[in-house]
C-alpha cells in the first residue's frame, strides 16, 4: 500500500485535515470538499460504524484510498455522552463553542466542575468503498472535563478537556506535544504501522 500516496480524508472539518496533514506528511492529503464531496450521512450506533460509514462514502465518490475517523468525547457519568453525536451535542451543526457550552451546563446540573472524561478516535482505511479488509485502528486519551475553559489551540471540546498527567487543557498544549498524545495521534501511528507494513 506504499504506492498510495495521494489520500483522502473522508471529511471536511477544516482542523481535522490540518491535522491529519501533519500526521500524513509523506502523503498528499485530500478532503471532501477538495472534490466538492459532501459529507456522509452519520447513522451508525458506535464511532466503528460511523468511520466505515464515512470512509465508504469517500472512497465511492474519490475512487482514491480514503481514511475516514469517527472522534468524540465519553463521559461515563453523564450516560457515555456526547459520544458519537460530539459534533452535534447541542444540536445539529451545532458550533465548537455551542457543544461545550452544552456539555458545561451539564456538568455544572450535577453541581460538579469536573467529571472524569476520554476522548476516542476509530480509524478506518480503504482501498476501495467495497475493500473487504479495511485497516481499522483505535486511540483514546484519558483525563477530566471541566467548566473552566482555557486555551486557543485545538478544537471540539480540547478547551475544557483536561488530560491526565498535565495541568493544563487540551487547546493550551504544544500542537508539536498534542500530535503524540492525542486520541488522533494514537490511532494513527497504529494505523501507520499497518499501512507501510
Amino acid at each position: 500500500m506504499k504506492n498510495d500516496s495521494q489520500i483522502l480524508i473522508a471529511s471536511s472539518n477544516s482542523g481535522k485535515i490540518e491535522e491529519f496533514k501533519r500526521l500524513f506528511k509523506d502523503h498528499q492529503i485530500y478532503s471532501l470538499s477538495d472534490f466538492k464531496i459532501s459529507d456522509a450521512i452519520e447513522d451508525g450506533v458506535s464511532f466503528i460504524e460511523n468511520a466505515l460509514i464515512k470512509a465508504k462514502h469517500g472512497s465511492f465518490f474519490s475512487k482514491k484510498y480514503t481514511i475516514a475517523d469517527d472522534s468524540g468525547l465519553v463521559v461515563p457519568d453523564l450516560g457515555y455522552e456526547p459520544g458519537i453525536f460530539s459534533a452535534r451535542y447541542a444540536r445539529e451543526n451545532a458550533t465548537d463553542e455551542e457543544n461545550r457550552n452544552f456539555l458545561i451546563n451539564k456538568i455544572k446540573k450535577m453541581k460538579k466542575r469536573t467529571l472524569n472524561a476520554y476522548y476516542v478516535c476509530v480509524m478506518v482505511g480503504l482501498k476501495s468503498h467495497d475493500d473487504p479488509r479495511p485497516i481499522i485502528t483505535q486511540g483514546e486519551i484519558h483525563g477530566k472535563v471541566s467548566v473552566d475553559s482555557k486555551g486557543k489551540g485545538g478544537f471540539g471540546y480540547d478547551k475544557i478537556f483536561y488530560p491526565s498527567g498535565y495541568q493544563c487543557s487540551m487547546a493550551e498544549i504544544d500542537s508539536e506535544v498534542k500530535n503524540k498524545i492525542s486520541h488522533r495521534a494514537i490511532a494513527t501511528n497504529k494505523f501507520l504501522q499497518l499501512f507501510n507494513g
